[in-house]
Formats: C-alpha cells, structure tokens, sequence
C-alpha cells in the first residue's frame, strides 16, 4: 500500500500544477483599443493619461522589431502577442524603461504554422489590460 502513494501523491501534485498554470495563464479581461496603423502608433487612456504604443518596423515573424510604449506614471509594462483562438505560446515581453514615461523592447514575433497573419498585442500596464489588433505583411 505504501508503494502505491507516492506514486498517487505525485500524480495528484502534477494535476495540481497542471490547473493552477492553466488557470494562471487566463489573461485578465482587455479593453479593446483600435489601431489602424501601429507603425504610425495607437493611442489610448490609461487611468485618463494618454498613452501611446509604436513599432520601430512593420512585423514580420521571426525579424525583430522594437515596441515603444509611452504612458505617464506606468511602473511596469509587458507586452504579448496571440491570435483570436490560437495559443501562440509564451511569448511575454517585460518593457524596459527609457525614460520619460517610456518602455522599450526588442520583440520578434513567433511563426503562425497555419499561416494566418491576425494579431492582437496585449498589453499590460501596471495590472490593466489593453487589447490592440494588428496583420503583419
């Protein structure tokens, strides 16, 4: 009997983590913000601050590019790319302050093997949620 529970308790444990990182990994509700042109870059309120987000170069996967964020008075930016019903893997990017209320990161975007090219950048901005569209080339 004793032989059989460590073996039963390990399962349960791995079950355990199993859930827990899939219910961590639930993103938080997003607000939708339209972006026609990210090149360009999209603006949007935060806590009613304008902030900005901007790419360096139009997307292309697996080609880095830099993703600049501005947002006055934000302490911690991450950055996320996925499609609408495709797990893309995780692909988090913690923006590094450079100064002025402005993040900065290298991103490189990850190949979407059914060759579709609809993007949404999520960002997180201190703890809220922006949800910003976008197609690469």
């Amino acid at each position: 009997m004793k032989q059989m529970l460590a073996p039963l308790l390990l399962i349960a444990a791995l079950l355990l983590i199993a859930i827990a990182g899939y219910w961590l990994k639930q993103p938080a509700e997003a607000m939708a913000v339209p972006c026609t042109d990210p090149l360009a870059g999209c603006t949007f309120s935060h806590h009613g601050m304008p902030a900005s987000a901007h790419f360096s170069i139009q997307p292309v996967p697996l080609e880095a590019f830099e993703l600049r964020v501005a947002a006055a008075g934000a302490t911690r930016i991450s950055a996320e790319f996925q499609m609408v019903g495709m797990d893309m893997g995780f692909n988090r990017y913690d923006l590094r302050p450079a100064g002025d209320g402005v993040f900065v990161s290298r991103i490189t975007l990850p190949v979407c093997v059914s060759g579709r090219r609809d993007w949404i950048l999520y960002l997180d901005l201190d703890g809220s949620r922006y949800a910003l569209p976008f197609s690469t080339p």
